[in-house]
């Protein structure tokens, strides 16, 4: 039997981790350092103006429905069509009015859209609707 010579290039059984290490460390470093100047990456020169008047505080109405499809305008009862009339002659004081509009959550769809469209036909442009995150049913 002959001996066979010892090769001196066998294959490694382990992964030497140094060099991936170095290079994603200097690219961290790359990133790290150029990150901030991305942000400000087009230069912009804002021009200088005076100050703005400050805005008018807008009146608020509230307009409440109840359960049984009563109509309040700002906590005083209204009749049918005296809604429209009466919206009309307020937004005359104040042409800048806002519409909180507050009804009970028993109130048929029918009856809010019926007082949404007499705000609409007094002319009043800004209404919102408020609501309770927490509605506490007492039927249930």
């Amino acid at each position: 039997m002959a001996l066979l010579p010892q090769n001196d290039y066998a294959p490694m059984s382990e992964i030497n981790v140094t060099p991936l290490v170095d290079v994603m460390l200097v690219l961290l470093v790359i990133f790290m350092v150029t990150a901030p100047f991305l942000l400000q990456a087009v230069p912009v020169n804002l021009p200088k103006t005076a100050p703005v008047a400050k805005l008018l505080p807008v009146k608020k109405l509230e307009l409440i429905i109840d359960a049984q499809g009563q109509v309040y305008v700002d906590q005083e009862a209204v009749a049918g069509d005296n809604l429209e009339i009466r919206l009309k002659a307020m937004l005359e004081a104040e042409p800048e009015l806002a519409v909180q509009l507050k009804a009970d959550y028993r109130v048929p769809y029918g009856r809010i859209a019926e007082v949404m469209a007499a705000v609409t036909r007094a002319g009043i442009v800004r209404m919102s609707f408020v609501t309770a995150s927490d509605r506490v049913d007492a039927a249930h």
